[in-house]
Order: C-alpha cells, then structure tokens, then sequence
C-alpha cells in the first residue's frame, strides 16, 4: 500500500487511547481537587460565620441580662441568676430577629447532647407571665453551634473590696449577680472558639434586697460567702 494510504496500525491507535485516558484522568483528579477545596473553604467559612454570630449573640444578651428574679429559694428570696457548668439562665430582652415585642424573656443558654457522640451550644427562649405563672417558651431551642467535643461555663464575681473572685463552674447564690461570665468551648477537628467573657449589666433596684442584706452584714463585720456583681 502506497504511504499516503496508510492508516494507524492498532499499536498506535491504542497507544493514543491509553495517553487520553491519561490525560482525562488527570484533568478530572485537578478538577476533584479544586471542588474539594472549594467545598472545604466554604464549610470553614460558614463555620467561621457560626461562631462569629453565636459570640455576638452571646455578647449582646449576657450583657443585657436583668436581675428580675426567676424563682424562688426554700426561704422565699427571689434568686436573679441560675449558673450551673453546662446550663444557665438569665432574663434578657429578646432578639429583635425573632420578632414580636415580648419584653424581657427567660433565656436558657445550655449545652445538650446532638445525638452524635459530640455536645451543641443551644438557647432557647420563654415569654414570663405577668401572673407569675411556668414561662411559656417561644418555640424549640434555637442551635447557636454544633459539634462540639467539650466545654463549660463559669462566673465570677467580686467580693465587698470590689476585687475579682476565682471562677466558678456554678453560680452558688443565685440571689445575686455574677460581674463575669465565661464558656469556653473545644469545637471538632479543631477549630478555635475564641474564649467568650462577658461582663452582665445589673439593675441595683431590682436586686436590692439582697444588696441591702449584703451592706448589713459586712457592717457588722461578718465574712459572707459569694460575690457581688456591679
């Protein structure tokens, strides 16, 4: 057969077939890769997103907090302020995002088990009867960060020389206010949380029976446990 009449041998066309694939491969591995990084920076933005908001969410409230009392102890006092390690609750007004106008609300920030295996930073809200009646709470708990491995909340106070006292993981006198709250938390494949302390905004009037408690005592110079927040 003449030369200008010759087609690829089978060797050859095999040959080019084996090279495309090659090159299909890799094309498609870059293209997997850059999808995967795409997808990677997206998740690590809308996680970014999520602390940043669940931070400024817990910074605008806890600093809100109101000593309008939420129960009652065994000796009738009003008690402003329930700490506990994993759970507290505090009133606060509430979101404007969340809509109408119900003045000042029973917020519980607590973390609960998500169901797999890890922890989930969640608040809910409760509207306070003017009756004194159970609060009535708006809807479900509201998911403020998910997946988390460990955390805790603690308070702080100040003793009757104004100076800070050591963190607590419970708030033992709920009659008063804690001057600082922190939560620290351990987020999953390690992201950071941004240690959160917040310093509460107290109403002395609302709290001035126990205040005025407190003068007495250390007027008459007896040591009380606890701490004042101001």
């Amino acid at each position: 057969m003449p030369r200008s009449q010759r087609g690829f041998s089978l060797m050859e066309v095999l040959a080019a077939l084996i090279l495309l694939g090659l090159l299909l491969i890799g094309v498609y591995a870059g293209i997997r890769t850059g999808l995967h990084s795409v997808r990677s920076g997206q998740a690590a933005v809308e996680r970014l997103d999520q602390i940043r908001s669940a931070q400024q969410l817990l910074q605008r409230e806890l600093a809100q907090s109101l000593a309008v009392p939420i129960a009652q102890n065994a000796q009738g006092d009003n008690l402003y302020f329930l700490g506990e390690n994993r759970e507290m609750r505090y009133v606060a007004a509430l979101p404007g995002y969340l809509g109408a106008n119900y003045g000042p609300q029973l917020q519980v920030l607590r973390l609960a088990n998500n169901g797999k295996g890890a922890l989930r930073l969640e608040m809910s809200f409760a509207v306070i009867p003017p009756d004194g009646s159970k609060p009535k709470a708006l809807s479900e708990p509201e998911v403020l960060v998910d997946g988390i491995t460990g955390g805790s909340f603690e308070y702080r106070g100040r003793d009757f020389e104004g100076k800070p006292g050591n963190w607590q993981p419970q708030w033992s006198d709920g009659r008063l206010m804690p001057s600082l709250v922190r939560v620290a938390l351990t987020l999953d494949s390690g992201r950071a949380w941004p240690t959160l302390q917040v310093p509460l905004r107290v109403d002395p009037s609302a709290a001035q029976g126990p205040l005025d408690l407190l003068r007495g005592l250390r007027g008459a110079g007896q040591q009380v446990p606890g701490a004042v927040g101001r």
